[in-house]
């Protein structure tokens, strides 16, 4: 299963649109692109593998894979960008600005739904990051 994001890039943080199969499921928000900066830039574009994973922060969210020069980038909720992501992306259901939205934990049962599914089938599932 592939998951696109398309993202549109502000001074204060990142926006996008998440999208299987050409069907939209939520939007996402993420800090600013800082040059890959670690804890403070959102991740480059490009095609990562996602993999389920359990924290007693987060609970169940998912782990996106060989990030260059990072790690322990998650797809977790979030309300709040600048306040609440270290690098890390979130699902919100509706955007109020930039890299701020809401509805986050609701986004994200949608995302880990459709993922579950696949994780279940053995499929492979990728995220496609591009501009």
């Amino acid at each position: 299963m592939e998951l696109l994001l398309q993202r549109q890039y502000f001074k204060e943080g990142t926006n996008s649109a998440l999208f299987v199969n050409g069907h939209f499921i939520c939007f996402m928000i993420e800090l600013p692109w800082l040059n890959n900066k670690r804890q403070v830039s959102c991740i480059p574009e490009g095609v990562y593998e996602l993999k389920p994973r359990f924290s007693d922060r987060f609970g169940d969210h998912l782990h996106v894979l060989d990030v260059s020069q990072r790690n322990l980038i998650l797809i977790h909720p979030a309300n709040n960008a600048s306040k609440e992501l270290e690098g890390c992306l979130a699902p919100v259901s509706q955007l109020s600005g930039v890299g701020v939205g809401w509805s986050s934990r609701l986004a994200m049962q949608k995302i880990l739904s459709l993922c579950h599914q696949a994780f279940e089938r053995k499929e492979f599932i990728s995220l496609t990051i591009n501009h």
